[in-house]
């Protein structure tokens, strides 16, 4: 090949921690085949490994032509240039300055070295109609109609946060002759061209030939944020997508969170004021404010007498594993605390004291005077089945994020995973919302509004019975209000005015940098920062400067730091 020809590929090495890009020549049997994506064999260290073709182009005279190796082998079809390219902007965008994670998340899970032929149809065409920025929509209506409209445009992106209930709506649309690829297992048949391209968060990343539209349905729940650096949210990152694609983009949500309302501005579509209230299912307050400090259980009177009816499934939630999570002596008052950290100690399944800050164990005595009489001010979960089966007269199942199945009874309790195991229910009890309503996250509101939607799914709307039983201290909350009311703006006008005088999301950026070397870190930023705790947030005027700080900043010597752009909690 003569010196004019030469081509060089830069590739991302699939190799966990080893965040560079390196440079090989393209042999000529692979010229016209490798392209930007193009997965690939290369020699690094002696050894042959997988990668990504990020860039493709004459020599720019960094390293000498006679120091490059070619590439080894071309291993199959991989994420589109366009796809490379949005995955540049997220690394920046979320501080993370590595592409590979974002590649691993658009590749397909086996080689593909061809594509099938297109099975879309062709009879999408714009009509001129303009598709809303967000739908607002009850709990109880069918989404299925949102994503319906957007495919009268042609091939649609569709993000749900469960992928159970992805594959649920991919056969729902294969049934109305609509031809899917769930990704990622179908991924070479999303890219050879569908009507749908629909998964979990990580379809935002998925090939969709042809697209026309991107729908996010239930954009506000926590499962479309990445867990692992970088916390890329699928919503964003389909809106960046949208915006070079120059395709729509609709977000779905019952209860919008305030990032999209505050992107979507005006163009919001509501359903009617009865359709959104038939949507909602009744709300029973149970107000506990007047009860005695000392005296108080969450076992209320409705409650029993909703769990005492033989004819309803019963729901119980509350957030709080084990058995005891804070305790008080019944003689001195004194809440039990470790002795050696001071924290608040727990009363696990074994019966002993246990500190989960610093593993300290004691018995079942008060550190002040002795005695052994001790009150759950804030029971568990496995503590509450007792007394919910002894309260029912029936048996209790338990359900936790640990459960492997759900428990063949009527009446379950557990924390917010059982919302999402359980297949129905009549009632839905929260025992003690207020310790969601309260947490100490900018978004408690917004996550409490959650549960309740999620549980409004699960009893149905108000014509056909669905109830929700909230036991509160707080029966004014404004999250209670929007739901009592089936009104989700008297949620968002508090939200995005507390957030705007706080300096918070979505007015400004933040991220929360915690282990060894965070206080170093966030130092050497030079961004605002302040300590939560072991955490330290940092705080920006823009995402785009927020992530340009911590991509440019070095880690310091010895640190172990997690950095989260836009933390969940």
């Amino acid at each position: 090949m003569a010196p004019s020809s030469l081509l060089v590929a830069r590739v991302v090495p699939d190799l966990t921690g080893l965040d560079k890009q390196f440079d090989y020549l393209l042999p000529e049997p692979l010229v016209g085949r490798v392209v930007v994506g193009s997965m690939v064999r290369v020699s690094l260290h002696g050894r042959r490994v997988g990668g990504w073709v990020v860039s493709l182009g004459p020599p720019d005279g960094a390293v000498p032509i006679e120091r490059l190796v070619p590439l080894a082998k071309w291993s199959g079809i991989g994420p589109s240039a366009e796809i490379v390219e949005l995955g540049r902007w997220a690394s920046q965008r979320w501080g993370a300055g590595r592409l590979r994670p974002l590649l691993v998340a658009a590749s397909p899970p086996a080689m593909v070295a061809s594509l099938p032929s297109s099975t879309a149809r062709l009879d999408g065409v714009e009509d001129g109609s303009v598709l809303p920025r967000l739908v607002r929509l009850p709990p109880s209506n069918d989404q299925l109609t949102v994503v319906i409209e957007a495919l009268t445009r042609g091939p649609a992106l569709v993000i749900h946060p469960s992928v159970d209930e992805a594959r649920r709506l991919a056969a729902r649309l294969r049934q109305l002759g609509y031809s899917t690829a769930v990704h990622p297992d179908q991924w070479a048949r999303a890219a050879g061209g569908v009507d749908v391209v629909i998964g979990g968060r990580s379809a935002v990343w998925s090939p969709c030939a042809g697209i026309r539209s991107i729908v996010v349905l239930d954009e506000h729940d926590e499962a479309l944020q990445e867990e692992r650096t970088p916390t890329w949210h699928a919503r964003d990152v389909a809106i960046g997508r949208a915006q070079r694609a120059g395709v729509p983009i609709v977000l779905v949500s019952p209860c919008p969170s305030a990032a999209a309302l505050h992107w979507a501005g005006d163009a919001v579509r509501r359903s009617s004021v009865a359709e959104e209230r038939e949507g909602w299912p009744i709300l029973e307050l149970v107000d506990r404010s007047r009860e005695e400090p000392w005296k108080r259980s969450l076992l209320t009177s409705p409650l029993i007498q909703h769990l005492r009816n033989a004819d309803q499934r019963i729901v119980c939630v509350h957030n709080t594993k084990g058995r005891a999570r804070l305790l008080a002596c019944r003689m001195c008052k004194a809440l039990q605390r470790c002795e050696r950290c001071e924290a608040a100690v727990a009363q696990g399944d074994e019966g002993l004291l246990t500190c989960r800050r610093c593993g300290t164990v004691r018995p079942m005595v008060c550190q002040s005077c002795g005695s052994g009489a001790l009150s759950l001010l804030r029971p568990g979960v496995s503590r509450l089945r007792e007394e919910i089966e002894a309260a029912a007269g029936r048996p209790v199942g338990m359900v936790t994020g640990a459960s492997e199945s759900v428990p063949n009874c009527d009446v379950l309790i557990g924390t917010e995973a059982v919302l999402h195991r359980a297949g129905r229910a009549d009632v839905v009890a929260f025992l003690d919302l207020d310790a969601e309503l309260l947490a100490p996250r900018y978004r408690a509101g917004e996550q409490a509004m959650a549960l309740l939607a999620r549980a409004a799914r699960l009893v149905g709307a108000r014509s056909a019975g669905g109830r929700l039983l909230v036991q509160t201290f707080l029966p004014r909350h404004e999250v209670l209000q929007a739901v009592l009311h089936a009104d989700p703006s008297r949620v968002a006008k508090v939200e995005l005015s507390r957030r705007e005088q706080l300096g918070l999301p979505p007015f400004a950026a933040l991220a929360a940098v915690s282990g060894a070397g965070a206080t170093e870190f966030a130092a050497a930023t030079g961004l605002e920062a302040s300590s939560a705790g072991d955490v330290v947030l940092l705080r920006a005027a823009t995402w785009d400067v927020l992530g340009d700080a911590i991509a440019a900043t070095p880690r310091p010597k010895g640190s172990r730091l997690r950095i989260e752009v836009d933390p969940a909690r």
